[in-house]
């Protein structure tokens, strides 16, 4: 069962609902379990279901006004920016696209290996756009992106082929940036080689460090290469044959310079070697032990490749020619202007390589020696057909065999894999291009050709990694895949992305979260859901609801956030962890995703108290109200301390928390209505300007309410249906709440799971008129309870203030016999949900600005007083920091002063008889709360 929270708990709140399937109505599930896994279940149907975004319309108001900003980028953004990293995996034209900063970038944060996520995201917001509003460009922007993956897949499967290009002399030849291309040249070129000379034109597409011009030799401990750019920017030389710690070097003294043709040459002789650019010497070894001879026999010569992780080298080679004899000076200098088969040199002996080739797969060698170079991906090809990705196959090769996390070697490649596999379902729910889909059950089809041949206890290993092994929400997509396909295969492949240790733990309700990841880990529960939608297999859901008990309030900041720096803590901790890098936002995301899909299931109005403080407060605030072409502007982490100001362009930009924040700013009407499957009930979770056409568009549900800067909300029916029509009556709404049918007052109250039904026949005109009196309460952390947030109705108000400790606040001298503190604001005029307390403005968190905030304040109460009448006793506390106006407020609301002033005598009674206060202090608290009279 959801956790219910008392009005009275100063941690109390709830529970709603984040998308399962974003486009479409979640459908019920009938697929047969494959005799191959691990148990023999059946499927299972939740007894609720939301509303594709297609169905429900949002009406005009602040989440409208929110979303607009997003539309505007969703528009404006080139897609073929984000297609660019695709296209240079597969080595094709990029079409001049300018590459996307951040971590989407070929060379972004872990060496840009996460490049494709953000790509994907964009494809689930267009979807998401395109439902919601329905304008054509979100369709075209959609085709083009699934029509250039199509693309990008088939030359994945093709051998690649040689880019010709104009040269400085001639022709060259020109390899992709991106493409991981390079020459692999037959292995015994250099081999008992005592002196050479390699000389050739070079042009930098990047200004990377450590790309090869060539690196001959074995491994990282034996080899000779030449980069063109080194850590000082220079190029260098080295040879080893015992690793780095051991080279021998030459050293250039200049960078060359990107974009720009360079003639670079080496020369090597037994004790001595040198280095030349565009004939001029620019370094010289007079102290070299070693030549090529002494490495002896090597497994690999290469031009554009490194045997460390280093970058391939991008960019043209003309004219690439190796001697076995030591070129003279004036011979190097020659080459500036013919090339070498022409000039007193000749051709290199051991390989000659004019690079005139304007297609094929071999460089052609005009040295009579035929060491002809084949141009291949530094990764082979792909392991299967379906491999779909903007990088290498690498990453997923050594996940396999990894034992320690390393970003910049394995960044999360199946969490890739996911984002990329849900915009390819999302594309085709919205434009039904088969090619879509075709693309997602390939990706599907590929993973379990890996997977399928590794052990039970490889998988667990992988997926027990931080960050190399996070997934996402992978498995989810799978099943939507399976939906779709009906393959056996995949819904085997679902059950591979068990983590069983952490999903034993959490069936078992034991808390294991302290230290783990929490982004990582919360799309796991999401999946389960829906794996025991499919299988029956209890545990899935079991864990799923315990999980969410773990989070829920215990590990929530106000804003329904949590986690801090991406980690979860011990639960319990809140007032710890207000830090800058608390609240990651995909976090909030994902536990929005999860709590929609319990919601499903339970049908409880916890769920749909955390899911509206989530997304009125975190999400709607993580969107800055403002525009930027280039960025999104949303959040990554929200800081909670004193002072913070939210950051809109974290980490260079395309981050994991821009991707989700494109698909948050596109769903806000995702969770608003639920409906039961035999459609005789309609849940009404969220009080929200929309427009529901329900039953194929038999009757619609118009929502009208300018929320939140109205506590009311009309809902009109159009249609004839007999129906339940369940209003969820939330834990923050003050005496008042009221529920009028055609202007009659009804006789309702909240039932058992926190609703107030209305059964009847339903018939055009028909109107509901829902008054949502706000109250302003606030809530102790649990680690502290004299650090609080401040909640009016379901908003989380911050305090505008630059200083960089916990402002003081007092609260409960004005404090209703309801328990509504906010007699203590007041209101600014012509700024709707802004305040005055003690001088300090609050606003709503929602707002999203770049001014210094408090979300946290330190609570002071040194008096006790009621209703501003003071006793002039100190409020004096007991050792776990609960204060006598807390205990005596704690029992709010009251139904008259009698229940008040009962409840003063009692508790300053046994607090008199425990000493804390004396007989004349507790006579003259008595007295004072019979005066205050509570009129207001």
């Amino acid at each position: 069962m959801a956790r219910h929270f008392n009005r009275r708990n100063a941690l109390r709140i709830g529970a709603a609902s984040a998308s399962l399937s974003l486009l479409t109505s979640t459908a019920s599930s009938d697929a047969a379990v494959s005799a191959t896994t691990r148990t023999e279940t059946a499927s299972a149907e939740p007894p609720l279901r939301g509303f594709s975004l297609s169905e429900v319309r949002l009406g005009r108001g602040l989440f409208a006004r929110k979303r607009a900003r997003m539309l505007d980028f969703a528009r404006g953004y080139d897609e073929n920016r984000l297609l660019l990293a695709f296209r240079a995996n597969a080595d094709l034209p990029t079409h001049g696209a300018v590459a996307p900063e951040g971590w989407e970038s070929l060379e972004g944060q872990g060496n840009g290996n996460l490049r494709g996520h953000f790509a994907g995201h964009f494809m689930t917001m267009l979807s998401q756009a395109h439902a919601g509003t329905g304008e054509a460009v979100f369709h075209r922007k959609l085709t083009t992106m699934v029509a250039a993956l199509h693309e990008c897949r088939q030359a994945l499967n093709r051998e690649p082929t040689i880019r010709g290009a104009a040269g400085p002399l001639a022709r060259a030849v020109e390899v992709r940036r991106g493409s991981c291309l390079y020459f692999d040249v037959p292995p015994e070129t250099v081999n008992e080689l005592r002196a050479m000379t390699f000389a050739g034109w070079v042009r930098p597409a990047t200004a990377d460090e450590w790309t090869r011009i060539f690196d001959f030799g074995n491994d990282t401990d034996t080899n000779l290469f030449l980069t063109t750019r080194d850590s000082s920017g220079v190029p260098r030389f080295a040879i080893t044959r015992a690793s780095g710690g051991s080279e021998e070097q030459i050293v250039g003294s200049e960078p060359l310079p990107v974009g720009e043709w360079s003639h670079v040459a080496l020369s090597l002789s037994e004790g001595s070697g040198a280095l030349y650019v565009n004939g001029k010497e620019v370094g010289r070894n007079a102290e070299l032990s070693f030549t090529p001879a002494e490495l002896g026999s090597l497994a690999h010569c290469w031009l554009g490749r490194s045997h460390y992780d280093d970058p391939v080298h991008s960019g043209g080679y003309a004219d690439l020619n190796l001697w076995s004899s030591v070129l003279t000076p004036q011979q190097i200098e020659q080459l500036q202007h013919t090339e070498a088969a022409a000039s007193t040199a000749g051709p290199g002996d051991r390989f000659s390589y004019p690079c005139r080739e304007r297609g094929g797969t071999v460089l052609h060698d005009r040295s009579g020696a035929h060491r002809h170079a084949t141009y291949a991906r530094t990764w082979g090809k792909p392991s299967h057909p379906g491999f779909l990705a903007a990088y290498p196959e690498t990453q997923f090769i050594r996940l396999e065999s990894l034992t320690s996390s390393s970003y910049p070697v394995v960044w999360a490649p199946y969490y890739t894999a996911h984002k990329i596999l849900q915009g390819l379902l999302d594309a085709y729910e919205t434009t039904g291009d088969r090619r879509a889909l075709d693309l997602a059950s390939g990706m599907c089809d590929w993973m379990y050709s890996r997977l399928s041949e590794l052990t039970e206890a490889d998988r667990q290993r992988m997926w027990s990694l931080f960050s190399s092994g996070e997934y996402g929400g992978v498995v989810e997509a799978i099943l939507r895949t399976h939906e779709h396909t009906r393959e056996p295969r995949h819904l085997r492949l679902a059950r591979y992305f068990n983590l069983e240790s952490f999903i034993d733990a959490c069936a078992h309700n034991t808390d294991v979260l302290d230290g783990k990841h929490a982004n990582q880990h919360i799309p796991i529960l999401t999946g389960l859901v829906l794996l025991y939608e499919r299988t029956g297999e209890q545990r899935y859901l079991r864990a799923a609801r315990n999980f969410w008990g773990m989070v829920v309030p215990t590990r929530m900041f106000g804003i329904g956030g949590t986690g801090e720096g991406e980690f979860f803590h011990p639960r319990g901790r809140v007032a710890q962890l207000l830090s800058p890098d608390a609240a990651e936002t995909c976090c909030a995301y994902n536990m929005l995703k999860l709590t929609r899909s319990l919601f499903r299931w339970e049908g409880e109005r916890g769920y749909a108290e955390y899911y509206e403080r989530a997304l009125f407060n975190q999400i709607l605030g993580s969107k800055r109200d403002g525009d930027d072409p280039e960025k999104p502007l949303t959040t990554y982490f929200v800081g909670l301390g004193p002072g913070a100001i939210r950051d809109f362009t974290p980490k260079n930009g395309t981050t994991c928390c821009e991707g989700t924040g494109l698909e948050n700013a596109t769903k806000y009407q995702d969770s608003i209505y639920f409906t039961r499957e035999d459609r005789s009930a309609l849940y009404v979770n969220l009080y929200l300007p929309s427009t529901l056409r329900w039953s194929s568009g038999e009757v619609t549900i118009e929502q009208v309410t300018s929320f939140p800067y109205e506590q009311h909300s009309r809902l009109r029916v159009t249609g004839s249906a007999r129906f339940e029509l369940h209003l969820r009556v939330p834990e923050w709404v003050g005496p008042g709440f009221v529920v009028r049918i055609n202007g009659l007052r009804q006789p309702v109250e909240a039932g058992e799971r926190g609703y107030a039904v209305l059964s009847r026949q339903w018939r055009t005109g028909d109107t509901v008129d829902v008054e949502l009196p706000f109250q302003l309460r606030a809530e102790g952390t649990p680690d502290d309870p004299t650090v609080q947030n401040l909640m009016y109705g379901p908003l989380n108000l911050v305090a505008r203030d630059e200083r960089s400790e916990f402002l003081r606040f007092t609260l409960y001298d004005t404090a209703r016999l309801s328990g509504d503190l906010s007699p203590a604001l007041t209101e600014l005029p012509d700024k709707p949900l802004h305040f005055l307390l003690e001088g300090v403005e609050l606003a709503p968190f929602f707002e999203g600005t770049k001014d210094s905030y408090h979300a946290y304040f330190r609570r002071q109460e040194p008096r006790i007083v009621f209703d501003s009448v003071d006793s002039g006793v100190p409020n004096r506390g007991s050792s776990d920091g609960v204060t006598f106006l807390d205990e005596i407020w704690s029992a709010a609301p009251f139904e008259n002063r009698g229940e008040f002033t009962s409840r003063v005598a009692r508790v300053s009674r046994r607090w008199q008889q425990d000493g804390v206060f004396t007989d004349s202090e507790r006579g003259r608290i008595v007295s004072t709360a019979a005066e205050a009279r509570f009129d207001g």
